[in-house]
């Protein structure tokens, strides 16, 4: 099967018409983006936007073959005009199917907001699935076989995705490609650091795929730390990268503190813009995590300087005495056991810890201490991942990955 993306964007097009944000101030040449629509082998169009035929003529095709016009979701603006020569365009029920004489069968899947999403079958068998924007499926069962491709809102519906995975309707060869994108992430290489984060990409309008051709599918990385300043985001960035995936195991190191009520409210907070699909477990004991082969859920760790908290408190690391007695040694001991667990596990995981050393040098030594072991289990734990991000003012920069 062949697909050619006349659109990629939003309803109302990136830039947005009228918007000042940066966003759509940057998004200029091939990162504006028409509304999404998609050219099935010339034969199927889904989504029927303006300007459309136009969009074909650019990419080198022309809409004369098309056999049918399906609609995915509701249009609430203008009336779009039928380029002669089209059929009329047309919603089919949910669960009902349909069949071009062109050999493509097409399958209408309930959502859990208005509009519809489409599987589409080739006359070869390779299936693909369009879902609209802000979209998620509706008590989708198991499936057969993966989607050779899946084109999806993977900025505004994470969880679609993670729904999807779920099922086994997307498997680590599926070509995920995000759709209906608007000013949510800055255009360029960020947006396309967010996508390659949830194993998805982007492309630009009037691209044509041959579905199936796995080359372009990104690879997940396995283990990721994220390192940044006090409130700098460096969690809200932790959890959105595996905000797509199923059953995520959150490790919260830092556990309960009876009677403070600050605490309390943090972790309230933390909980709350959690998926509800996600599992917790407030622990230090992370190396049976890590080496835990039975449970392929990831594990997001959030973070290593309270688990280095815990650490030097079992080794009274604190004391002067104790920490020249034996502690320093005990530590270490249990910093390297660490790292190993991350050079060996098989999960997928995301850490989170603070960087150090960037403002006032503590005026205790266990102060110091502190700041000198984090720096070191940072560097530690980060020669043993493939991605290092920073993230400062809420934005991410790439270290490694």
């Amino acid at each position: 099967m062949e697909l050619t993306l006349l659109g990629t964007g939003a309803p109302e097009g990136l830039p947005r018409p009228d918007c000042p944000c940066a966003a759509c101030a940057s998004a200029l040449g091939t990162a504006a983006r028409a509304a999404t629509a998609l050219l099935i082998d010339k034969v199927l169009l889904l989504d029927l936007t303006p300007g459309a035929a136009f969009a074909a003529a650019r990419s080198g095709h022309s809409l004369g073959g098309v056999q049918q016009v399906l609609l995915s979701h509701p249009h609430d603006g203008p009336a779009v005009e039928v380029p002669a020569g089209l059929p009329q365009p047309v919603r089919v029920p949910d669960g009902r199917e349909l069949t071009l004489i062109s050999g493509h069968r097409v399958r209408a899947l309930a959502l859990d907001s208005p509009g519809t999403g489409y599987e589409v079958a080739g006359p070869d068998g390779e299936r693909v699935l369009y879902l609209p924007p802000g979209a998620a499926p509706a008590g989708l069962d198991e499936v057969r076989a993966p989607y050779e491709l899946v084109l999806v809102d993977v900025v505004g519906r994470p969880d679609a995705l993670a729904r999807l995975r779920t099922v086994g309707a997307v498997a680590p060869t599926t070509d995920v490609l995000a759709v209906h994108l608007d000013h949510d992430v800055h255009p360029g290489p960020e947006l396309a650091r967010r996508l390659a984060a949830a194993g998805a990409r982007a492309v630009p309008d009037g691209t044509t795929l041959d579905v199936g051709a796995y080359e372009d599918v990104p690879d997940v990385p396995r283990r990721t730390l994220v390192l940044g300043g006090a409130r700098s985001g460096k969690s809200v960035e932790a959890e959105r990268r595996l905000e797509s995936f199923p059953d995520v195991l959150y490790v919260a190191t830092g556990g309960t503190r009876g009677g403070d009520s600050e605490w309390a409210q943090r972790v309230s907070a933390h909980r709350e813009r959690r998926p509800g699909s996600w599992r917790t477990a407030e622990t230090c004991d992370l190396v049976p995590l890590l080496d835990d082969t039975d449970d392929s859920a990831p594990l997001l760790v959030d973070c290593l300087s309270l688990w280095l908290t815990y650490a030097m408190d079992e080794v009274g690391a604190w004391d002067d005495a104790e920490w020249a007695g034996g502690g320093e040694k005990a530590l270490r001991a249990k910093a390297a056991a660490l790292v190993d667990a991350v050079r060996r596990t098989r999960r997928t995981v995301v850490a989170v810890s603070n960087e150090v050393g960037s403002g006032i040098v503590p005026a205790t030594a266990s102060g110091r201490r502190y700041r000198d072991e984090l720096g070191r289990l940072n560097a530690a734990f980060a020669s043993e991942c493939e991605h290092v991000l920073l993230v400062v003012a809420g934005q991410a920069l790439t270290l490694r990955g």
